[in-house]
């Protein structure tokens, strides 16, 4: 099936990719939308400081929600940038160290981040 600019795998990791991206994007467009209104036409970006978010991880509810934030954005991001590497980098070496880079790069911004939102302590 050809869509816009890419055709679909035929199966694979290639199409779990595919249809990651997909649903992850809907998801992301929600959260996204959900997080710029909460942080920027709710409340004013003044009264965003410590005790705001301390306030905000009281809930397990804003943990998984930035938790899902964090890691879809991430997982997707990551993702797109290693579509273009594979798109661009011919030389297997290259390519490979390119996307050695960008999986360390990702798994420690991944696990820096989920450690904030796990050990985060609002006293």
């Amino acid at each position: 099936m050809k869509e816009a600019g890419r055709e679909k795998p035929p199966g694979g990791g290639e199409l779990w990719a595919w249809l990651f991206m997909r649903a992850s994007g809907v998801v992301l467009l929600f959260l996204a939308l959900g997080h710029l209104a909460i942080m920027h036409l709710i409340n004013s970006i003044h009264l965003i400081d410590f005790d705001f978010v301390a306030g905000r991880y009281r809930t397990p509810f804003w943990r998984v929600y930035d938790f899902l934030l964090l890691t879809l954005a991430l997982i997707h991001g990551l993702n797109g940038v290693r579509t273009i590497i594979d798109d661009t980098i011919r030389a297997p070496r290259w390519r490979a160290l390119s996307l050695g880079s960008l999986y360390v790069i990702g798994a420690v911004f991944l696990t820096l981040g989920v450690v904030v939102i796990v050990t985060f302590n609002p006293q």
